[in-house]
């Protein structure tokens, strides 16, 4: 059994990450804290713009590794709030306020389980602990940034709020911007081409078109027109209509070859954002993914996209909270959840080290 002092020291860092506004880009009092923290317990962080890192204190270079990694950076408050997102109220055994739930109650839980295994000397796989900034902007100074610094790892425990079930697979994000092109000429007079009606038939494909191939986990892609600007003034056929299409992306698929799909189906032009957020699975029969399953959890495929998409190799997603809470108004975790996420990283390690020891 752990000791239930990790939980109590994991709900006071996580009331004092409340109160400390960490928006991304702008988490460097965060990342003070969480550094601080470790070296109260003993722990030598590393540290490279917001981001903090540490490994186990029996460290072995030629021992696999497993990363540990969350992120400690939020959304902006949510209009409809009606507390103070920054004051971290207890009430009815829930922590209320910004970033509890996603992702500060996984963090604070990950840093009690890594804290719980830093002093074995008889590891058969090194611990590596990341407290990451920018995930919720998908920036390039957050976990993408210290990859190179950090130990090799076999796998990754990536920390978002699941209701502790382990996501096995989780969609990418392929963001389009689409530029239909017409002509400009007088409303009054008949004059030009309207862009605007160029743009319907490619919007009305990305509405309707089904991509055929479906993943067992993921289920279909799935695309979104979600923006549009055109025209400038109201007597004026616009030259120019511009919108953008958020795609999740399946294992199914790569981003290539749906930015090939759409190429041959539209008329438009289209310039992808960036080719980075790629979908994330892992084998069946991965240990983690056994160990899991032996200590009770559910399996599933994510819908949403966290920093799984910027890790390589084998990853999984886990922790306590509810993502249907995650940027909402009055956002809050139950202490319990907290507990309850310390437990199953803990045996969840457990399980993963007891297996790999009998292998060895």
């Amino acid at each position: 059994m752990w000791n239930i002092s990790l939980y109590h020291d994991a709900v006071a860092l996580l009331r004092q990450l409340i109160a400390t506004p960490s928006f991304s880009r702008e988490e460097d009092q965060t990342a003070q804290l969480i550094a601080q923290f470790l070296q109260s317990h003993g722990v030598a962080p590393n540290r490279h713009l917001h981001n903090i890192w540490a490994v186990n204190r029996y460290f072995d270079p030629a021992k696999p590794g497993i990363l540990l990694n969350s992120h400690h950076d939020t959304v902006k408050p949510n209009p409809a709030y009606t507390r103070d997102p920054f004051e971290p109220a207890i009430e009815d055994g829930k922590l209320f306020g910004l970033g509890s739930n996603d992702a500060g109650g996984c963090l604070v839980s990950l840093i009690a389980a890594f804290m719980h295994f830093y002093d074995r000397p008889d590891l058969p796989y090194n611990l590596i602990l990341t407290a990451t900034a920018e995930e919720e902007i998908s920036g390039f100074n957050g976990i993408e940034s210290i990859l190179p610094q950090l130990p090799g790892f076999d796998f990754a425990i990536v920390g978002e709020p699941t209701l502790t079930q382990m996501a096995v697979a989780e969609k990418g994000l392929l963001v389009l911007d689409c530029t239909a092109h017409g002509k400009a000429g007088h409303a009054a007079r008949q004059e030009g081409e309207n862009a605007i009606y160029k743009a319907l038939p490619d919007i009305e494909w990305f509405r309707t078109f089904r991509f055929p191939k479906v993943s067992q986990m993921l289920g279909e892609v799935h695309m979104n027109v979600t923006m549009i600007q055109a025209g400038q003034q109201h007597n004026v056929v616009p030259a120019c209509c511009h919108f953008t299409v958020d795609i999740r992306v399946t294992d199914a698929y790569t981003h290539e070859e749906i930015l090939d799909i759409v190429s041959k189906h539209v008329q438009c032009e289209v310039k992808p954002r960036s080719l980075r957020m790629r979908s994330s699975s892992i084998p069946m029969d991965h240990p983690v993914v056994q160990a899991a399953q032996r200590i009770g959890k559910q399996l599933y495929g994510s819908p949403t996209t966290s920093d799984q998409a910027l890790i390589p190799g084998p990853s999984v997603k886990m922790g306590p909270g509810d993502s249907a809470r995650s940027h909402s108004a009055d956002e809050f975790i139950y202490l319990d959840e907290i507990k309850e996420g310390i437990d199953t990283y803990i045996r969840l390690l457990e399980e993963v080290f007891q297996e790999k020891k009998k292998s060895m």
